[in-house]
């Protein structure tokens, strides 16, 4: 008779771990996405709550699925030390230069949004005023004869 093992050596535990540290660093990533979102559409606090609701539960479902996965069901709490790890050193080290980078793009896009839609707002305020004027003028003009077309 085959038994399988039911323990984890040192070696696969490290592994594991090392790949939940990977994915943390991933999830941070995924986080930066949420973080880029509120930069550039300013949104209330009840929507960065429900942001992270969804960021945490979607963590959680990888947690769960990574444990049925990788660990033949058995969920650690290394698992979740190892996530944590993971996007925390990501946040702290690439992430400050991603959000920087970021900032920088979405600093160049108002100011060059800022450029083209003052003029255009001008120029359409000034297209206002001659439709106001016409319309204006359209409503004195004389109406049309009716033609009754029974016979």
């Amino acid at each position: 008779m085959n038994v399988p093992e039911t323990f984890f050596t040192v070696s696969d535990e490290l592994w594991l771990f090392f790949l939940s540290c990977a994915a943390g660093a991933v999830f941070g990533v995924y986080y930066d996405v949420f973080r880029a979102l509120r930069l550039t559409i300013p949104h209330h606090g009840f929507f960065v709550f429900l942001e992270d609701v969804i960021f945490l539960a979607t963590y959680a479902i990888f947690l769960s699925a990574f444990a049925s996965a990788e660990a033949r069901g058995e969920l650690r709490a290394y698992y979740a030390f190892g996530g944590i790890l993971g996007f925390t050193l990501y946040h702290f080290t690439i992430g400050r230069f991603v959000m920087r980078f970021i900032k920088k793009i979405i600093g160049s896009v108002k100011i060059i949004f800022a450029i083209i839609v003052k003029p255009a707002k001008i120029i359409a305020a000034k297209f206002v005023g001659i439709t106001k004027n016409a319309v204006k003028s359209n409503k004195n003009a004389p109406q049309p004869l009716q033609y009754d077309a029974e016979i």
